[in-house]
């Protein structure tokens, strides 16, 4: 329904706290935005570890019953979106075992590239697979090392994986958070009285109450037990590829991630976008919920006055039923509608995070035309995104990427704007913290800081024919034009 990156997945750790398994359910419910297929909680009382999965939102997983049974002081919780591994109950986290090494719980927020190479050698040697989540691969690796103890078989396990994750971890009496040597995905740490929490965004922290204390560093291990916090860095050091995505879109504007505001973020990313890209025009609308910050930096920047000419139904479920006699544009008006007295007769901005296909932003400008707009001037607060991504986010196929197969002017000739501005990699990098060395920015570049089999590598490569919607009889020139050969990345 929504032409928007899928978000990948939201974990959350806590050790020292009566009431772990509440307060692990809060704190997935304020990582609900990143991922809303399944959600599940860990919990152990020292001497052995329970848990609950199920498929739907946090609020739809888990009741006042499963979770008075879900005992202990320490838990781990994650909600997901599959970004690797279908979307059925087999592959919710946290996935729960129990080995040699004893009872192990993990949930994972990334992609291990190298996750196929990986199986096909397990099995090879034996192993049984139940899933087919890349995440499996990590548990037979720690089951089956040979290191003696806990930290030492995670090492080892973690030495053999590429890619991005942002690993909560647990035992019967320890919660491990990991991060990648690269940084690509977001795991903060803070504090609730004597317990640790470890969790994908500051929110979380925010609502159960906790302290933020910092991130937990890229490449870091961070072990939570009843002797403390013990930190160490036993993998080698990589460049810093932060997903510089999350301040983009994914994050929820009141957290903080890489040690940054993502609200202040936004809102100087919209900013930025209003001086590179200027328009003669009357109002600022954002797309709401992700374009409201940076329409705020726009509007302050370009003295227009934002005004909420779009209104979205926050009560839309994951499904409806569409009628059978079809409702023009009704996937996206069942969630956005116009208020006409904003638009009627004026020439409008509206601001976006990003597009992707462009099947949905040439919705809602043919939705602000509808309302009156005189005019409608486009404006994304990224570059133009023309290549998937391989650290844990859903994306298409570089071919159905608008941005990658089509100029500027073809693309504002297919969304029916009267003019397309993209924010450039120089003004969203002079944007953040540390500038373009410490992000990763493939999906704008199409240069990968990891690399991926060459299995990954023709997949990326595969550019499938564009079905485009056919344009109305009255504006032939929206159709959207189709390239002679397909298009692939260097």
């Amino acid at each position: 329904m929504f032409d928007k990156f899928r978000e990948e997945c939201g974990v959350f750790g806590i050790f020292g706290h009566p009431e772990a398994a509440n307060l692990t359910y809060l704190g997935l419910y304020a990582l609900q935005h990143r991922g809303q297929e399944s959600a599940g909680i860990a919990a152990s009382d020292g001497v052995q570890i329970r848990h609950r999965k199920a498929m739907g939102y946090v609020n739809e997983a888990f009741d006042a019953d499963s979770l008075a049974k879900l005992s202990g002081n320490l838990a781990i919780g994650h909600v997901r979106y599959s970004t690797a591994g279908e979307s059925k109950l087999l592959n919710a986290q946290p996935i729960v075992v129990d080995s040699v090494h004893g009872q192990f719980a993990i949930g994972h927020n990334g992609n291990l590239v190298n996750a196929g190479e990986l199986r096909d050698t397990l099995v090879h040697e034996g192993a049984i697979f139940q899933t087919n989540s890349d995440t499996e691969v990590m548990v037979h690796l720690y089951a089956r090392s040979r290191e003696e103890g806990t930290e030492a078989a995670i090492v080892d396990a973690i030495s053999q994986v590429r890619g991005a994750f942002s690993f909560v971890m647990m035992t019967r009496e320890r919660v491990i958070g990991v991060r990648d040597p690269h940084g690509f995905r977001p795991l903060a740490l803070g504090q609730l009285g004597d317990a640790w929490v470890m969790c994908s965004e500051t929110c979380a922290l925010d609502l159960i109450g906790a302290t933020y204390v910092r991130d937990v560093e890229p490449g870091e291990l961070l072990i939570a037990s009843a002797a403390g916090l013990k930190s160490s860095r036993p993998f080698a050091p990589a460049p810093q590829s932060q997903c510089v995505f999350e301040y983009v879109y994914f994050a929820r504007p009141d957290s903080y991630v890489f040690g940054e505001s993502v609200n202040e973020v936004r809102t100087d990313l919209g900013r930025r976008l209003a001086r590179e890209w200027p328009a003669d025009a009357d109002v600022v609308v954002p797309i709401p919920d992700s374009g409201v910050c940076a329409a705020v930096g726009y509007a302050e920047e370009s003295g227009m006055p934002m005004r909420m000419g779009l209104i979205r139904n926050h009560y839309v479920g994951r499904t409806f039923i569409q009628p059978q006699q079809s409702i023009r544009h009704f996937g996206v008006k069942v969630k956005l509608n116009p208020v006409r007295s904003i638009i009627d007769g004026k020439r409008v901005v509206l601001v976006d995070d990003s597009i992707i296909r462009g099947t949905t932003s040439r919705k809602i400008i043919r939705m602000v035309r509808s309302a009156g707009a005189r005019e409608v001037h486009m404006r994304i607060s990224c570059p133009p995104t023309i290549s998937p991504c391989f650290y844990g986010v859903d994306t298409p196929r570089r071919s159905e990427l608008i941005a990658a197969t089509h100029t500027l002017e073809e693309i504002r000739k297919y969304l029916d704007a009267d003019s397309v501005g993209y924010l450039s990699l120089e003004e969203l990098t002079a944007g953040v913290k540390g500038g373009r060395s410490k992000y990763c920015t493939s999906c704008y570049t199409g240069v990968y800081p990891v690399a991926f089999p060459r299995d990954e590598a023709a997949y990326l490569q595969l550019a499938l024919k564009l079905n485009p919607e056919p344009a109305p009889k009255d504006r032939p020139d929206m159709a959207l034009p189709q390239l002679e050969k397909d298009s692939v990345v260097n």
